[in-house]
């Protein structure tokens, strides 16, 4: 141990209507310490620190700070206790400066003209100090997702927290901005911060943390010092059985081609270019994975690929057929399957059930209705096989689905389309929020469509996901294709730099 315990979760328990969320959890953190959070999806851990950080209040528990319980209504309440709270999703307004961002809701605006100058000032000087490379008249809209990582990381420390949480830090960063990531928060240990680490990457939790506690069943089941520990024992206590650490290669056998992109080109929901001639092949029985930093047009690629963006110049040529500009429902009913990147906006409908999730866009699909009557039961076998094969929790057809964590929902989005047997699918983050046992599965069940001939296109920022499942990897930067190279470890660090503009004249030429 660092020092005595600063803080400690007593026995928090959490409802939402029926769904336990929380179970006794307990759990304490020391001065001075990182301390990883694991879990698998729905286990509790993101409600937990929700709590931690004044979000959620507990529907019983006690919060102890150096002994002493204290209350939280608010996140504000959570800061005045020196506790503050890094997002997965960053709680940033794109279109104000650093510091304004830093000084919403902090007092009136007269007064918050007098002391801009000082707040410049202090957000350079913790800037300086931390090696944070933050401008504080940078419009946060105009910076990339490393540095508006690095704004929320000095938001919190300019408010002057102790103990920072941060939740699935590094699922948007190159391998570059995730070592210099690690590297930062040894550092504010170093100078005396605690920090609270939750993420699913198991090599990152054993190369950083001092002690890591493992979630399962809405509960704390063990807590164990890192270096008494290995990656396959934790999987283990996560999931409760032996997880496959590393997928087993296995050849593809390509056939024709099936999706042919050609000169690209189109613009962002907001007008502004965003992928600009890009030429690439998908062959039956292959995947072909697409790297890079998030906002590089990945997003507008995929977009565009499922009839959801316009297209400026270039065709989109499926199975020997021009789709250049056709609608969603017409690439559907084509046979594509499309994994969305948002799956809030774009994979599912919130209020809905798993199983009207399930038949969204196929409600009219024979196996589903017959004389425009819903076929109810022939629904409801089809979800429970889904939920049942994808180990999605809870494993009931009429729960609503924004009930559900976010690993389970995106569970359910993999099987549905995988379910449809698709010859060309489209995927944007296949495993975001998904836990290492669910991984396996999903990455499994990828693999099986790949082998019996489908055709897929899968964009991920996360470089283990595309070394695990993809016949080789196109690398996009600024819009444009960097390169191309195979699926080897070996190659992460020229990967990273491809994933930062640079082109190498090593890279090797597409097959």
């Amino acid at each position: 141990m660092t020092g005595p315990t600063f803080l400690r979760l007593d026995n928090i328990h959490k409802r939402f209507g029926a769904v336990v969320a929380n179970a006794g959890v307990t759990l304490d953190v020391e001065q001075g310490e990182i301390h990883a959070l694991l879990g698998e999806n729905g286990a509790g851990k993101s409600v937990a620190m929700n709590i931690l950080a004044g979000v959620l209040s507990p529907s019983e528990g006690r919060i102890l700070i150096r002994g002493e319980p204290i209350r939280l209504g608010s996140p504000r309440d959570a800061i005045r206790h020196g506790i503050g709270m890094v997002h997965q999703h960053f709680m940033l307004v794109p279109n104000l400066t650093v510091a304004e961002n830093y000084i919403l809701g902090q007092g009136t605006p007269a007064r918050l003209i007098r002391d801009m100058g000082e707040v410049h000032r202090r957000i350079e000087a913790l800037s300086a100090r931390y090696g944070l490379d933050v401008r504080p008249d940078a419009i946060v809209e105009t910076l990339t997702v490393g540095q508006q990582q690095r704004v929320e990381i000095l938001k919190a420390l300019y408010h002057g927290v102790e103990l920072l949480i941060l939740d699935e830090p590094t699922a948007v960063l190159t391998p570059q901005e995730t070592e210099r990531l690690l590297v930062l928060m040894r550092g504010l240990v170093a100078d005396g911060k605690t920090i609270v680490f939750i993420s699913h990457k198991l090599d990152e939790v054993m190369a950083v943390s001092d002690r890591i506690s493992v979630m399962r069943d809405a509960r704390v089941v063990d807590t164990v010092r890192a270096a008494d520990t290995t990656p396959r024992e934790l999987a283990r206590k996560m999931v409760g059985r032996d997880v496959l650490m590393e997928l087993p290669r296995r050849p593809s056998h390509e056939g024709r081609v099936v999706l042919a992109v050609e000169g690209l080109t189109c613009r962002d929901e907001g007008g502004l270019p965003a992928v600009r001639d890009v030429s690439f092949e998908v062959r039956a029985g292959e995947i072909v994975g697409v790297a890079g930093v998030s906002g590089n047009g990945q997003t507008e690629l995929s977009l565009a690929l499922a009839g959801l963006l316009p297209v400026d110049a270039g065709r989109v040529v499926l199975d020997g057929r021009d789709v250049t500009g056709f609608s969603p429902a017409e690439m559907s009913r084509l046979g594509v399957a499309n994994v969305p990147e948002d799956r809030h906006r774009m994979g599912i409908v919130l209020p809905f059930t798993l199983a009207e999730n399930v038949i969204l866009q196929r409600s009219g699909d024979p196996a589903f209705s017959r004389g425009g009557l819903l076929r109810r039961g022939a629904i409801t076998e089809a979800t429970a096989e889904i939920l049942r094969r994808f180990r999605v929790k809870p494993l009931d057809p009429d729960a609503v689905i924004g009930s559900l964590s976010g690993g389970n929902q995106q569970k359910l989005v993999v099987g549905r389309e995988l379910a449809r047997n698709p010859g060309f699918m489209l995927i944007n983050q296949l495993t975001r929020g998904i836990d290492i046992g669910a991984m396996e599965i999903v990455m499994q069940e990828v693999l099986k469509a790949r082998d019996a001939g489908a055709a897929i296109l899968l964009v991920s920022t996360e470089l283990e996901e595309l070394f695990s499942v993809a016949d080789r990897i196109l690398v996009m930067c600024g819009g444009e294709l960097i390169g191309e190279v195979p699926p080897e470890r070996g190659r992460i660090e020229e990967i990273g730099l491809m994933m930062g503009g640079k082109r190498l004249d090593a890279i090797e030429p597409a097959a």
